[in-house]
């Protein structure tokens, strides 16, 4: 886009003494001739760029091209290269435009960038998976729905296949792991689609019209609470010991709340679950390590569990494991 290429231009006039129009083409990849229209274009503007003839001639910067027009810091370049540059799906307009940015960088910034580009490495998976980034295929279009505020007929496949058209006003994409999903306004209220999803994206014409106050974390933060609800319904309620509060929380992760220790030394935890049954199994591990203080079915089905354990590998009698009953 020109709009981009006359951005990229102005820094790069910013932090040269003079530059030709072969060195802008070089720079920005166009050719000789765009790199002189778009230079004209800046002074015509009324932006203080102006040309100097003959030899050693060339397009400079009013006050010499020192003011940091990119307005960036030493911290915020590098925090920005660490954000952007260390992602391998990132997209080749990407990696285009950090390319063209370190260029137009004053050279303190440079190297901190580019170390900062190359410092960091980003792996979406847990260990012992193997989480491929995806890109579905209507992503870039409803990024760019998004970003210029633009409604869409979206065409979308749910969960069960059924397809369907509607007309939505994007808000916002937040990437959930490996998934990305769209944060839109529509007739309903607002609605989460996954993208990957969607089947056709085709503009309106008409602008988005986005809530009063809408902030795209905030939502984000109450749909990922409300899916965890739905995913995990079953609350219950337990005391442990403090030993196991790390054990709980990497068994647990976002579905234990862990209050304050009693005067016992233990801790309240409410924890959530698919089902009773599920949670009988996470739990049984912990054994006498935590207690179960409702519902009262956990405590009866924990209990059952204990029993078959102690009939299917025997019990300990005078220090030694007698044989299960019936292997004797």
């Amino acid at each position: 886009m020109r709009a981009d290429r006359l951005i990229a231009l102005l820094l790069l006039l910013q932090r040269r003494q003079r530059v030709t129009a072969a060195e802008v083409a070089a720079e920005l990849e166009i050719s000789e001739r765009t790199a002189r229209r778009d230079l004209e274009a800046l002074g015509m503007a009324g932006l203080p760029v102006y040309s100097e003839r003959g030899r050693g001639g060339g397009w400079r910067l009013l006050g010499g091209g020192r003011t940091d027009l990119s307005g960036l810091s030493a911290a915020e370049a590098r925090a920005l290269f660490l954000v952007a540059g260390p992602h391998a799906h990132a997209t080749p307009e990407l990696r285009a435009a950090l390319r063209k940015l370190v260029r137009a960088l004053p050279e303190p910034l440079r190297a901190s960038a580019e170390g900062a580009a190359s410092s960091v490495v980003v792996d979406a998976g847990a260990w012992g998976e193997l989480r491929r980034p995806y890109r579905p295929a209507h992503l870039e279009e409803i990024e760019a729905a998004a970003a210029e505020g633009a409604q869409v007929r979206l065409g979308y496949s749910d969960r069960g296949g059924k397809a369907s058209r509607r007309t939505v006003h994007p808000l916002g994409l937040a990437l959930k792991g490996t998934v990305w999903y769209l944060v839109a306004g529509t007739d309903e209220g607002l609605r989460t689609f996954r993208v990957s999803r969607v089947t056709s994206v085709e503009r309106t014409g008409e602008p988005v019209v986005r809530p009063k106050d809408f902030d795209l974390a905030d939502v984000w933060k109450q749909v990922v609470e409300r899916v965890d609800e739905l995913r995990a319904p079953v609350e219950v309620s337990v005391l442990a010991e403090a030993g196991v509060l790390d054990a709980l929380r990497w068994v647990f992760d976002r579905r234990a709340k862990i209050g304050s220790a009693r005067p016992d030394g233990r801790v309240p935890v409410t924890l959530r679950g698919r089902g009773l049954r599920l949670l009988v199994w996470e739990l049984a591990g912990f054994g006498r390590s935590i207690e179960v203080l409702s519902p009262h079915e956990l405590r009866e089905q924990l209990a059952q569990v204990g029993s078959e354990l102690v009939e299917a590998y025997g019990v300990t009698v005078g220090g030694k494991l007698s044989a299960p009953a019936g292997r004797a």
